[in-house]
């Protein structure tokens, strides 16, 4: 993995292009976390692959790849909440019938995990689906380590009191 973000950041786009599919399914795991809808995810997907191209050269040290990458997806997930948040609709549109075509294994798990507050959502996907430790997220989020350890309590609380409904 660090010979290939190497040489991504020496400007080789396969190996780019290699680190990007690598990261592929993580990346989309965190934005549906965030987003609401795949149009949204892919956006937010397309965006930091677009940044992260474009300031490979700034990434110091290979190791903090996934979180610099993670961190920038993250504010590009944010940027699309922010500017819907601005939109007014006028005319109520007409429902679509939603279809799942993917594991119905983690349907239940993506449902408790959506009924989540944001605040605690976020955080324990990135610490049980992608395995980033409370320091890490803390450096990710910009906020203490002390808050994500809590908010990590409280999001296992919620969810235990989802599973025991």
């Amino acid at each position: 993995m660090n010979t290939l973000i190497k040489r991504a950041q020496e400007g080789d786009a396969d190996a780019f292009t290699r680190l990007m599919q690598a990261q592929m399914q993580n990346m989309y795991k965190t934005a549906r976390a965030l987003l609401s809808n795949d149009e949204d995810v892919a956006d937010a997907i397309a965006d930091t692959i677009l940044v992260c191209w474009e300031k490979m050269g700034q990434l110091k040290k290979p190791q903090f790849f996934r979180t610099w990458m993670t961190r920038i997806l993250i504010n590009k997930c944010n940027d699309i909440l922010r500017k819907k948040k601005d939109v007014y609709y006028t005319d109520e549109l007409e429902e679509e019938a939603v279809t799942y075509e993917g594991d119905y294994d983690n349907v239940e798990w993506l449902e408790a995990m959506n009924s989540l507050d944001e605040k605690y959502r976020m955080i324990m996907m990135l610490h049980y689906v992608h395995g980033f430790k409370a320091a890490e997220i803390s450096s990710m989020l910009h906020i203490p380590a002390s808050t994500v350890r809590t908010r990590l309590l409280r999001g296992r609380n919620q969810m235990a009191l989802i599973y025991d409904m």
